[in-house]
């Protein structure tokens, strides 16, 4: 393709866009809710799946000690726990820095601050490699002597596993059927533009013009109905994620969830989004058409 053709080409595909506006704007549009929609679920999982690695290494196994044992027998256990797969280490606490940390936890409660240790266990703070593999780690804890009682916040645990599992399955599912969807609108939004210019083409190809040549001015109608809709899309998810983080922010029952900055993810998004749209388009376009281009 020569340079001096850039212009001509750019100048040829903005106007097939605008010929066909109400089917431009269609296509436009239906790129814009394919990218939220597949965008919106993207980040759920992401901020999921982040909620989840925060309680993987906040997330603590309670392992209690028989009462029968001593400290040092108690403190003899902590090579077995482990040795358990999936745990990371077993952190011994005795009874007195139980008490310590009870009373820590509650500083305005005068009846908490000068407890007797003997009423707490020496235990094990546990912590585990993969939240998912929880409930089997507590088994394996539970099976070693001189472990009494575990205590860990399977349901917890087991709530954000399930939102990350169905938000990515969802995504990709969504990923797949909104974007045959997209390439099919944009595809045959070209075609009108083709079919309306079929004398043209057939002239063109008469007079030696090269299938590059012909097709390139509808390559770029394609990208600039991609990358327009990827920026419109880009935009409104912005501003539809900053509403739910303040939303979130702002509600007191939802302190525990925290939303990821979308300035640490404006970029990724931005990219995906312009990648996205171009396939679409161009992808569209190329499909639309080939059968012109056919001798």
């Amino acid at each position: 393709m020569a340079k001096h053709n850039f212009g001509y080409f750019f100048h040829e595909g903005i106007s097939n866009m605008f010929s066909h506006g109400f089917m431009s704007f269609a296509a436009i549009g239906i790129t814009v809710a394919c990218l939220l929609i597949m965008g919106t679920f993207t980040l759920v999982a992401v901020n999921a799946n982040a909620l989840l690695l925060d309680l993987e290494q906040e997330n603590e196994i309670l392992a209690y000690v028989d009462d029968s044992y001593s400290t040092a027998q108690a403190k003899a256990l902590q090579k077995e726990l482990e040795a358990i797969p999936n745990v990371v280490s077993a952190t011994f606490i005795s009874r007195e820095q139980a008490t310590e940390d009870f009373a820590a936890d509650y500083p305005d409660e005068e009846l908490f601050q000068n407890l007797d240790p003997a009423i707490f266990q020496d235990r094990y703070a546990i912590k585990v490699e993969d939240l998912s593999q929880q409930s089997q780690t507590c088994s394996r804890v539970e099976e070693v002597d001189g472990i009494t009682d575990v205590n860990a916040h399977e349901e917890i645990a087991g709530g954000f596993l399930t939102v990350r599992n169905v938000a990515t399955v969802v995504c990709v599912a969504l990923i797949a059927i909104l974007f045959i969807v997209s390439v099919f609108i944009i595809s045959n939004t070209i075609k009108l533009t083709t079919f309306d210019r079929r004398d043209e083409i057939a002239i063109m190809r008469m007079v030696g013009a090269t299938n590059g040549f012909i097709r390139w001015p509808f390559v770029y109608e394609g990208l600039m109905i991609g990358i327009l809709g990827a920026v419109i899309a880009f935009g409104l998810q912005w501003a539809l994620y900053a509403a739910v983080a303040q939303g979130v922010d702002t509600n007191d029952t939802m302190q525990l969830i925290e939303i990821i900055s979308f300035n640490r993810l404006w970029l990724p998004v931005a990219a995906t989004f312009a990648g996205a749209g171009v396939l679409v388009g161009v992808g569209g376009s190329l499909s639309a058409i080939r059968k012109f281009l056919q001798v």
